[in-house]
């Protein structure tokens, strides 16, 4: 009886942490949609990237919620981890150099690309941490039923929106610039 009663609370607590995450990353959404929209910094080509790295992260979770705790989720959520990973150290080693200040603003004192790359290591210690937990077979697979993880889902998929439509804004039908200026389909 004591086991089952653990298995139920590590299944609840590993469907909170899913809930966390997913927030989490869109929560980083959010603040990159902060800096496009607000203070004018279009994102390049390589944040772009580390966007859609983010994104995978968090389908890892959006899967975990709607479809059932299962490793492979948490594999495509740290596929997303390597991803973002990458190509955030390719960002950091091209301005690492001596009188170079970064792309962009920072936040904090660190550019974005640092806090992705910070993000993505966090991340991957955090999912390895949730993988450990017992798996609870008996318990349902399907929690979208709770308010809470649906206005999660629902803004982690409006985010995903925003961010293919600005994309293609700022893209146009081409290759993204290096460093962006203006929207090339508004003509911005």
């Amino acid at each position: 009886m004591k086991s089952g009663l653990s298995m139920s609370n590590s299944h609840r607590l590993a469907i909170w942490l899913n809930i966390i995450g997913l927030f989490v990353i869109s929560l980083i959404l959010i603040i990159a949609f902060y800096y496009q929209l607000a203070l004018y910094e279009l994102p390049c080509p390589l944040c772009l990237l580390q966007r859609v790295g983010m994104m995978l992260i968090g389908f890892g979770f959006l899967f975990n919620l709607c479809l059932g705790i299962k490793n492979i989720h948490y594999s495509f959520a740290l596929i997303g981890c390597v991803v973002t990973g990458i190509i955030a150290a390719r960002q950091v080693f091209l301005h690492i150099l001596p009188g170079d200040s970064g792309y962009g603003s920072a936040m904090l004192g660190l550019h974005f690309y640092t806090w992705a790359l910070l993000a993505s290591i966090f991340t991957t210690v955090a999912i390895a941490v949730v993988m450990a937990l017992p798996p609870d077979e008996s318990a349902s697979s399907l929690v979208t039923k709770s308010l809470t993880v649906k206005v999660v889902i629902t803004l982690f998929i409006l985010l995903i929106t925003a961010n293919l439509i600005s994309t293609i804004l700022e893209c146009g039908g081409g290759q993204c610039a290096d460093n962006p200026t203006f929207y090339q389909l508004l003509k911005l």
